[in-house]
């Protein structure tokens, strides 16, 4: 049995090309995995797995996915060979058989932020208090 499932962050916005004859899109990552907390207080590591996609996932991941998006994959691990300037490089990746976009598309990045104690004005002090915070923000 040949199956992978994986929940991580992109490490950067997803590479898309479109192959040569059948111009379907192929679109390649890497995904930031925690691994478990082994003693307590320190800080975890991390995998950092290549993930591909192909066709309709990868115009997907394109469109609605970028750096630091909380993703699901679930597919299976492949390794190929190929030859570079005379060596052969070997590769192992995941195929991704299905994707699922597990938080929304991170926004751009925001305005700086403004001197001490200059005041803006701009913001509408009438605003629902909890608009600029996500599921991120939360302790639980």
């Amino acid at each position: 049995m040949n199956s992978v499932i994986l929940t991580g962050r992109l490490t950067r916005d997803p590479q898309i090309r479109y192959a040569s004859q059948s111009q379907m899109a192929v679109a390649n990552f890497t995904l930031a995995v925690d691994r478990n907390k082994t003693k307590e207080g320190q800080d975890r590591d991390a995998d950092f797995p290549d993930v591909v996609a192909f066709g309709k996932t990868a115009e997907i991941l394109e469109k609605y996915a970028a750096k630091g998006s909380l993703i699901g994959v679930a597919g299976r691990l492949q390794t190929r060979t190929y030859e570079k300037d005379g060596r052969k490089v070997y590769v192992t990746e995941v195929v991704a058989e299905r994707v699922e976009l597990l938080g929304k598309k991170p926004d751009a990045p925001q305005k700086p932020a403004p001197p001490p104690g200059f005041e803006d004005l701009t913001e509408d002090p009438f605003a629902d208090p909890r608009a600029g915070f996500t599921e991120d923000d939360l302790p639980f």
